[in-house]
């Protein structure tokens, strides 16, 4: 998709050093995908929090088990 965007020069040059971009496309590609990366993180976590995981066995009785 080819889009135009006013982004301050400083923040493109800064997002090119920072992801070791060939170029803006590639800078820009870098950065949409580590954002939506972090979005998920935080989605997955916030979700975890609501219901967090539960274990059937102690750490003690998985030691145990491997050990058979």
């Amino acid at each position: 998709m080819k889009v135009t965007a006013i982004i301050p020069d400083e923040l493109v040059k800064e997002t090119q050093i920072l992801s070791h971009a060939k170029n803006i496309t590639e800078a820009m590609i870098t950065a949409l995908n580590a954002y939506i990366s972090i979005e998920k993180l935080k989605a997955m976590g916030e979700m975890i929090n609501k219901n967090p995981l539960q274990f059937k066995h102690t750490a003690e009785e998985i030691r145990e088990i491997n050990r058979t």
